[in-house]
């Protein structure tokens, strides 16, 4: 865990959100394919139900998405830990990742809590307020921007990892670009009916390296910004 993530005390969770029921759902992760140790202690770690409405919050440690507004849902565990596991394959271990779709702040959460320093891009203002008091009452040090996140955040970049939040029929070259030698990019590629989590490498000559890691529902992502 991350030592500037100072969780406070309402944090910790009763009842069902008590350390018991997370450790369930790292069970139930392990049962579906996580292997990797370092990303399932921070998904054990991070209190998910701070991250979704109350009325929702006996529902957090569930391994399923759930609405958080303006059309948009906190991805289910199970896709933030894959996600999250693929930018650490093969003792990979990147200081720097973008993230686009900041949405409840839950996946940045999660990669700040591995050591990750955290650049997120969300084009909704209302949730971006949000997830930016959630990362203060955590102590996070998470850098966000209210943008348009087809554009990604160039002037930090280039990126040895960046997320993608959100589904598009194909990869944004403007993202693509953004990315380090040796990095790689986790992203919701196709129809909103067949979409493919898609994971490319860039190796040392530039050459792109594709592999599909499983079919998965997201949100479209879309151009433009929402006050």
């Amino acid at each position: 865990m991350n030592p500037r993530m100072r969780l406070q005390p309402e944090a910790i969770g009763v009842g069902m959100t008590s350390q018991r029921v997370r450790d369930r759902l790292i069970e139930r992760l392990r049962d579906t394919g996580i292997r990797d140790e370092r990303v399932l202690n921070a998904i054990r770690t991070v209190p998910r139900h701070l991250f979704v409405d109350e009325a929702l919050a006996t529902r957090a440690y569930e391994d399923t998405a759930l609405p958080i507004g303006h059309g948009q849902t906190i991805s289910q565990p199970w896709v933030v830990a894959r996600m999250t596991e693929a930018l650490f394959e093969d003792g990979r271990v990147p200081a720097r990742v973008l993230e686009v779709g900041t949405g409840s702040g839950y996946q940045a959460t999660v990669l700040a809590a591995l050591g990750v320093e955290v650049h997120t891009v969300e084009r909704i203002g209302d949730l971006l307020r949000v997830a930016r008091k959630r990362f203060r009452s955590l102590g996070l040090n998470v850098r966000s921007k209210h943008d348009d996140g087809r554009i990604g955040w160039p002037e930090n970049g280039p990126y040895d990892g960046i997320l993608v939040t959100a589904g598009a029929p194909a990869l944004v070259e403007a993202l693509t670009a953004q990315l380090a030698v040796g990095g790689t990019l986790v992203a919701p590629v196709g129809a909103a009916s067949a979409q493919q989590l898609v994971m490319l490498r860039k190796d040392a000559d530039g050459a792109i390296e594709r592999s599909e890691l499983g079919p998965v529902v997201f949100v479209p992502l879309l151009s433009g910004m929402v006050g």
